[in-house]
């Protein structure tokens, strides 16, 4: 594979990119996508050659069940138990099934409450992204003996995608303290005591992987251009195993919504499958049952659009 770090636009005749998201007007009644699609039906491509994005949240771990294992185990290395080795499992069923192969164990939904997978076509590839705790990796290891190696492309930990910090060795009674003061504060601008993070942290973080991401992925689509390119027909999934917090994050920065709509958003359950699957404009779309699950507005009711109609919106302090 090459070492070369591609820069957007460097790609050959496989796959030209437009990266130009564009801007949508609630007077158009935008679409349910994103991006939106401008006057001119132009197509916005924002990963070239990336079939869907799919996040999975990590299986049930020890401090899921027990939370004072915070205190006696380093966060980032608390275990899975063995319901979220099963979950995982189930979810890497649920991979498997988006890149068109499996069995029919997953079929019934996303481990969550999500919508089950869209079986519309052929995912190719797979390219993962894991957080650098050791239940997310623990996910990952059951998720992989569900896909064939094969369609493995490449995996890279990340501690972007990484849970939020809540501090060292944590006080049980402290940080229930700390979780009834947040949710007075406000989730997204709470910063946790000695060394914690805030939700704006995670979404800084966050944003910055997303766009190593779009890097990477003209780095893999160069090489799969390099060396087969009759492989660039099948497409590549990137799937993100990391955290509820960071998944909700990445959520909320990707279909930009505001912060007050992240407040009103849930943290999905454990194991829970969210596939991004491509949209008529070029990018990508969240299915209706997992937006619905994750509490986030429909893309035409977002505030982002609503504010140009209704300035008012900016005066309202409570949602």
């Amino acid at each position: 594979m090459s070492s070369r770090l591609l820069r957007p636009g460097t790609l050959r005749q496989c796959h030209q990119p437009q990266l130009n998201p564009g801007a949508a007007s609630s007077r158009r009644r935008p679409t349910s996508t994103f991006p939106p699609r401008d006057e001119r039906d132009e197509r916005k491509v924002i990963l070239p050659g990336i079939q869907r994005i799919v996040l999975v949240r990590h299986g049930e771990s020890l401090g899921n069940v027990d939370e004072r294992a915070y205190a006696r185990t380093a966060d980032w290395r608390i275990p899975l138990t063995d319901a979220g080795r099963g979950q995982a499992r189930a979810a890497g069923r649920m991979v498997a099934l988006h890149l068109g192969h499996g069995g029919d164990a997953a079929e019934t939904g996303s481990v969550g409450d999500g919508a089950g997978p869209n079986r519309s076509g052929s995912g190719g590839r797979v390219f993962f992204y894991v957080s650098p705790y050791l239940r997310t990796r623990q996910t990952l290891r059951e998720i992989l003996r569900e896909v064939d190696r094969d369609r493995v492309v490449g995996i890279r930990e990340d501690p972007r995608i990484a849970e939020q910090q809540f501090g060292n060795f944590q006080c049980h009674s402290e940080i229930q303290d700390n979780k009834a003061e947040r949710t007075d504060f406000g989730r997204f601008f709470y910063r946790f005591p000695d060394g914690g993070e805030s939700g704006f942290d995670v979404y800084n973080r966050v944003s910055g992987f997303i766009g190593t991401m779009q890097r990477d992925s003209y780095h893999v689509l160069e090489s799969w251009c390099d060396d087969d390119p009759s492989s660039m027909e099948e497409g590549m999934t990137i799937c993100i195993v990391t955290h509820g917090l960071a998944m909700r994050l990445f959520l909320m920065r990707w279909f930009q919504y505001t912060v007050h709509e992240f407040e009103r958003s849930y943290n999905p359950p454990n194991g829970m499958v969210v596939a991004l699957e491509p949209a008529g404009t070029g990018g990508f779309e969240l299915p209706e049952a997992d937006r619905i699950a994750l509490g986030f507005p429909p893309y035409w009711e977002q505030e982002r659009f609503r504010i140009l109609d209704d300035y008012g919106l900016l005066d309202k302090s409570r949602w």
